[in-house]
């Protein structure tokens, strides 16, 4: 049975590309979550007013891939120590965020964050907070790696680092290493 997790890591494009490569992961749709605007457009999320995060949802076979594995992969290919920032997207909608479902979900992503918080020497800012409405994002930006991403300046520069970062520390867990 499918389960699912929400996870805000900076740019939705770059981090959809990083899940949609993990062996388990069944589906994974870009999103904005966390506001107070009803449906709001890419273009009020983008413009930080709205309190969304851009954020990825993301369906995943849990006798394939244990939760928890899943979260050390989005701390690894994220920085969870920039506040409200991802490299060059600033703003409250590029912040680190995980919105649990229940509390199962919660104490996993707490623990996550102590992993992850115990290979870094600055704090890690994550936060974890209320799974609220979440609304897709318009289609042009689901699976945008795949449909124009590799011709996109800012796409070519982020997203190939964050690929060879799960494939390098993760590589029994990517499906493009495996099947190298």
């Amino acid at each position: 049975m499918t389960e699912y997790v929400t996870l805000a890591g900076g740019c939705f494009w770059c981090t959809e590309a990083v899940f949609k490569d993990v062996i388990g992961v069944e589906s994974v749709e870009s999103g904005y979550i966390g506001g107070d605007v009803e449906n709001p457009t890419y273009k009020q999320v983008c413009g930080g007013d709205t309190g969304h995060a851009e954020a990825i949802r993301i369906g995943f076979d849990p006798a394939q891939l244990q939760l928890g594995d899943l979260l050390d992969i989005f701390f690894a290919t994220h920085d969870a120590t920039q506040l409200n920032r991802q490299g060059n997207d600033v703003g409250p909608q590029y912040r680190s965020a995980m919105f649990p479902v229940d509390d199962a979900q919660e104490t996993e992503m707490r623990a996550a964050i102590e992993r992850a918080q115990a290979d870094q020497s600055r704090p890690i800012v994550t936060t974890i907070e209320p799974m609220t409405i979440w609304y897709e994002a318009e289609g042009y930006h689901q699976d945008y790696w795949e449909t124009s991403g590799r011709t996109n300046g800012y796409c070519m520069a982020v997203i190939p680092p964050k690929l060879q970062k799960l494939r390098k520390s993760f590589a029994a867990r990517s499906k493009a290493a495996v099947t190298a």
